[in-house]
This record gives structure tokens, C-alpha cells and sequence, in this order.
């Protein structure tokens, strides 16, 4: 719209008349930063499919290689012990007693796990018998003593061994106890039998807890 006016000396000025803009809606308000936000994270994606079109083919092969490594791990107790192979026999033991359930769904534990080697010190004969179901009791018995409530480390039992000075008692799943102490610097495990066993790898994590193995195994007495 255009109208005149006349200024103080006589003289007549034109004029333009611009209507008022209306207020912004809140709903339109809401549609803005909606677009807004839509851009930035268009440009987002952009950036990432950039950078993962930078990696060689080399480079992704490295990648996808760890990530599979990653989603191959074994996750709890039962399948560390079913993963790896110097704990073959062990594996097979933990499978006749029936707890695989317990070690899997359960914890978390510490795990003293004989391995092969430590196996092999004890007569076949008693192995082979230990697999009979006559003989299940004594096979649970020994698998239950191999496991401690709650995760420890082997710093944490070095530490537990400097508290009781120079002694840690750990009371196992089977009732039975396991006196740890220091010779020098290596940690020493005693069973129930008198038994004595080193620690062969230690702090072998996992889902529901730590694992640690001998080089003999350990027995109820």
C-alpha cells in the first residue's frame, strides 16, 4: 500500500506501508529446528561414509578381521576352558561332572583349572574311573573344588596372602578349602591332600570370572 504525506516545508513525500509480518507459530518453529537438525546430521553421515571410503582394502581387511576376533572370544568360564587346548582333558572332566551349567550361567568365580599336563600326573586308570557314573560324585567333588566365589585376580591373591601373613584360606564350591602362599615371588596353591600347584597362566578374564591355570590339579583330599 503507498500513501503521501506532506513534511513540514509544504512538500508532499511518498510513503510504502509494509503490513506487519505475523509471529512465527510454535508449530512452525518445531519444523525449523527439525530441518535443522536433519541437515547436521546428513552432513554427519556424510563425514563418516568419508572416512570408511579413505580405508584401503588392506586396512578394512585388518579391521573386519579384528572385529571378527572380537565376536569369536569366548565370553564366560565353560567355553574359555572348551577354547583352549591345553585344557582339553580338563574340558572333558568339567563335561562328565554335569556343572558346565554352573560355570556358564553362574558367578562370577575364581577358576583354578589343571591343565593337560597336570592331567597326565595322575593315573590313568583313576582318570578313566572318574568318568564312570559310578565314580560322578567324586568327578563333581573335584570340579567344585576347583571354583571360588567371587573374581580374583592374581594380584588379589597376593594381596589376600600378605593380609592373613603369609596365608590366604579360599573356601571352595565343594565345601573344601585352598591354602595360598608366596614361594618368592610365584603364588603356591595347597589342596586338602597336601598337594601342591603353581600357577602355569594367570588372569585369563572373562564373562563371569577369572580363570587360572596349574600345573597340578587340584584335589579335595
Amino acid at each position: 500500500m503507498m500513501f503521501f504525506k506532506r513534511n513540514t516545508l509544504g512538500d508532499e513525500v511518498q510513503f510504502h506501508y509494509r503490513k506487519p509480518e505475523s509471529p512465527i507459530s510454535q508449530t512452525e518453529r518445531e519444523k525449523m529446528k527439525f530441518a535443522s537438525k536433519l541437515m547436521l546430521a546428513t552432513a554427519g553421515l556424510a563425514i563418516i561414509s568419508a572416512c570408511s571410503s579413505e580405508m584401503s582394502e588392506d586396512e578394512q581387511a585388518i579391521y573386519d578381521a579384528r572385529v571378527a576376533e572380537e565376536e569369536a572370544k569366548p565370553t564366560n568360564l565353560t567355553a574359555l576352558v572348551q577354547e583352549i587346548p591345553e585344557l582339553s582333558t580338563a574340558s572333558t572332566m568339567v563335561g562328565f561332572s554335569g556343572i558346565a551349567a554352573e560355570l556358564k550361567d553362574d558367578g562370577p568365580f575364581t577358576s583354578f583349572v589343571g591343565n593337560n599336563d597336570a592331567f597326565a600326573k595322575i593315573d590313568s586308570a583313576e582318570l578313566d574311573a572318574l568318568v564312570t557314573p559310578e565314580r560322578k560324585d567324586d568327578l563333581v567333588a573335584i570340579a567344585k573344588y576347583g571354583l571360588v566365589k567371587g573374581s580374583m585376580s592374581a594380584a588379589d591373591l597376593a594381596k589376600a596372602i600378605a593380609d592373613g601373613e603369609g596365608t590366604a584360606t579360599l573356601t571352595t564350591l565343594q565345601g573344601g578349602t585352598i591354602k595360598a602362599s608366596m614361594d618368592g615371588d610365584k603364588i603356591v596353591l595347597e589342596d586338602g591332600a597336601g598337594n601342591k600347584a603353581g600357577i602355569a597362566q594367570a588372569d585369563i578374564e572373562s564373562s563371569n570370572g577369572t580363570m587360572h591355570i596349574l600345573d597340578t590339579v587340584l584335589m579335595p583330599g
